[in-house]
């Protein structure tokens, strides 16, 4: 008898990429050595570290990814987007902690990121990712769930990872 396969929702495939992650990073930082020679590997040092490897983990199940694409101007401004899966209606924004980018000022941040993003035609989802992997946010989820929304026309998800 043939069981029913499931198959993941695109936000399900995100999470998953998200939740395993920082598992990643640490992966490649244990190299293979050849000859007692160290092999180069990506560090995660910034948000563009984050970004690149987070971009070659997306395209294991997204084939149009458009990274730094440019939104529309909300406010007097405009701004680009991390990741946007045009398809899905998905824009994907990314952000590391640092030391003077902790608890409140990734709050400030994805809140202007989320009222752009509500007037941005191409996202209906807005999934906002936080690598911390220095725990520097001492409250995840109270940021999480301030930000959480989620109804029929417009939903933003915040993962902030490793801590959760």
């Amino acid at each position: 008898m043939l069981t029913k396969i499931y198959n993941p929702t695109d936000i399900e495939k995100i999470e998953n990429v998200l939740k395993r992650f920082h598992s990643v990073a640490n992966q490649l930082k244990n190299r293979r050595k050849e000859d007692g020679i160290s092999r180069k590997t990506i560090i995660i040092k910034d948000e563009y570290d984050v970004q690149d490897l987070l971009h070659g983990l997306l395209k294991i199940h997204f084939d149009d990814i458009r990274a730094e694409e440019w939104n529309p101007s909300y406010a007097g401004s405009s701004k680009r987007s991390d990741f946007l899966l045009k398809k899905e209606k998905i824009v994907i924004e990314v952000k590391k902690t640092r030391n003077g980018l902790k608890d409140k000022q990734i709050g400030e941040q994805l809140i202007i990121d989320k009222a752009n993003y509500r007037k941005h035609s191409d996202c209906k989802v807005l999934i906002c990712f936080v690598y911390d992997p220095e725990l520097l946010i001492k409250n995840p989820i109270g940021i999480k769930n301030d930000l959480k929304e989620v109804n029929t026309e417009f939903t933003a998800l915040v993962y902030i990872l490793p801590n959760e």
